[in-house]
């Protein structure tokens, strides 16, 4: 069943509103790795309907429009729908692109992919679940939710991939040139993880490891970042953490690991 087509006007948005920061390109680290990713990739590919939301795309729509022109790459039929809970944002639709006002409750709309980025930032933790719970009860039979933060150039990336059996895993990816050790992401790990990073929780011992791998790849500096990133993964995943090797070539530093490597204690 592909669910509503279009949103439904009547529908009550579902959260607050918040601040609405947004930019041109901020989000292009993530994108490129819904572009890239097995999983995302073959759910989107599958689907009787390609609908995907851009949850709380901010005061402007950029971030929406680069997500629809990147996502035809691997479906070219794909619909994105930008949603803003604040009518004031509502952009008018362009390039393929619609928008409507709505939250969590997608307004009636059963998407295959959600993308949700910097906005449960704005929450408490406790609100994570629930809001969570509210946009998977939402999606599509087989759909996904992306909950994503990122700094105010996107430069430093995290989100937590779920499906409607919960998280599947937590990625993170930074600018090789600007970043000076993996655990500098912390400060952008999303909600539910940003504030666990303190001794004995799961997710400040894999960013400790990997501070330690990439100190001890520092001989492999004067080859570049990437190159030095990619010795440290190795490294990380000989001392038993659960890294996902990439076969491509990568742009960006990227951590990826189950969710179960990181969930919190």
């Amino acid at each position: 069943m592909a669910g509503r087509a279009k949103p439904d006007p009547l529908s009550k948005p579902v959260g607050t509103i918040t601040r609405g920061t947004t930019g041109v390109n901020r989000l292009r680290r993530s994108d490129r790795w819904l572009m890239h990713d097995d999983l995302v990739s073959t759910r989107l590919r599958a689907a009787a309907d390609p609908l995907v939301v851009d949850l709380g795309y901010g005061a402007s729509p950029w971030t929406t429009l680069e997500l629809a022109t990147r996502l035809r790459t691997v479906r070219p039929d794909v619909r994105v729908v930008g949603l803003e809970i604040d009518p004031q944002r509502v952009a008018p639709g362009r390039d393929g692109v619609t928008f409507a006002r709505g939250g969590f409750e997608l307004a009636g709309l059963r998407p295959t992919l959600v993308r949700a980025f910097n906005v449960l930032r704005q929450y408490p933790e406790s609100a994570v679940p629930g809001a969570w719970s509210t946009i998977l009860t939402g999606i599509a039979p087989g759909g996904l939710l992306v909950d994503g933060t990122c700094d105010e150039l996107g430069r430093r990336c995290a989100w937590v991939l779920l499906d409607r059996s919960g998280p599947l895993s937590l990625t993170v990816a930074w600018d090789p040139f600007t970043v000076d050790r993996p655990s500098d992401i912390a400060e952008r790990l999303p909600k539910v993880l940003i504030h666990r990073n303190i001794p004995g929780e799961p997710i400040h011992t894999l960013l400790t490891a990997a501070d330690r791998a990439w100190a001890h790849a520092a001989p492999l500096a004067p080859f570049g970042p990437r190159i030095r990133w990619r010795a440290a993964s190795e490294s990380l995943r000989r001392n038993g953490f659960p890294v996902r090797p990439y076969r491509r070539r990568m742009r960006d530093c990227v951590l990826s690991v189950p969710w179960s490597a990181v969930a919190p204690n």
